[in-house]
């Protein structure tokens, strides 16, 4: 199995999980590490610990579009059939990855598939069981913050997965082409996956495969700049993939009354890095301003 699938570990500023998350995958991987522009030793510590494993090194921060995408060449150039991205935070064991690839050899259509991602802490906690879509295009995770309790048994499609532990097939790539980089951070591996069903491709959730990730806890605040790249790339989002009124009209009047809560409320007046954040994501979006937010809030 292993020359048919090559692992992609985005690496930044971790290089203590990335070394464990290459540990933890075993030899059944072809694996290469993308340090994403670090610069804080860790492209040194990792070279040290795995000589043998090729690293690629970004001059600067490309966000999780532009470095996994680094990998994915690497992958394609070398002609593996199966490409799996996982952030250096998340841990999916041997056994995972044999259920995830068995899963997904079943369908030929099946471009994308995905394990159950559980909390590092507490364990048995759930923080993806596949996502959602609903009719206003407002995306979540299925099953996000339950105990895990075996309420999920079947492999099911779904309408996209988390990006922290995706397995993607190589033809699919070749395809539809690689993640859209100028998201640089969210809603990338949604627009990805919403890509790959317009063109005949599946999305997978394989339940039997278990995978764990530390990077959002059960008391996760998001960052204003979390704000900004959520309210830019929706927007973007929309465009793209021609969403009709309903989600436009959700979009644009959910936006305004957030910002106007956030402004003449006192009770948010907390907010006011977010409200910032958020005028900057439209007006970014207004005049096509992608990539990394290039503005402080």
């Amino acid at each position: 199995m292993k020359n048919s699938i090559a692992a992609v570990i985005l690496n930044w500023k971790k290089p203590a999980d990335t070394l464990l998350c290459l540990e933890t995958l075993g030899d059944k991987v072809s694996a290469v590490v993308v340090d994403n522009g670090s610069q804080d030793g860790s492209v040194e510590r990792i070279r040290m610990a795995k000589p043998d494993v090729p690293l690629i090194s970004l001059e600067k921060n490309n966000g999780y579009a532009g470095g996994n995408n680094a990998g994915i060449i690497w992958a394609l150039a070398q002609d593996f059939e199966w490409i799996l991205l996982i952030n250096e935070d998340a841990l999916l064991p041997p056994e995972a990855l044999d259920r995830l690839v068995k899963a997904a050899r079943q369908d030929p259509r099946v471009g994308f598939a995905g394990p159950l991602i559980l909390h590092a802490q507490p364990e048995n906690v759930i923080q993806s069981a596949g996502g959602l879509l609903d009719e206003r295009w407002r995306a979540s995770h299925r099953g996000q913050n339950q105990v895990d309790e075996g309420q999920y048994t079947h492999p099911e499609e779904v309408r996209w997965l988390s990006g922290c532990v995706l397995l993607v097939r190589a033809r699919m790539v070749r395809e539809i082409g690689m993640l859209d980089e100028r998201f640089f951070l969210y809603e990338e591996e949604l627009e990805w996956c919403l890509r790959g069903a317009q063109a005949g491709w599946k999305a997978l959730f394989v339940p039997s495969a278990r995978a764990s990730h530390a990077g959002v806890s059960l008391e996760y605040e998001p960052q204003p700049y979390v704000t900004y790249y959520m309210t830019r790339n929706h927007f973007l989002l929309l465009s793209k993939q021609g969403a009709g009124l309903l989600p436009w009209s959700d979009a644009i009047l959910s936006t305004l009354r957030t910002l106007a809560s956030w402004t003449f409320k006192p009770k948010w007046r907390s907010k006011n890095a977010h409200r910032n954040a958020m005028w900057l994501g439209m007006l970014d979006f207004a005049r096509r301003h992608w990539g990394e937010m290039k503005e402080t809030v």
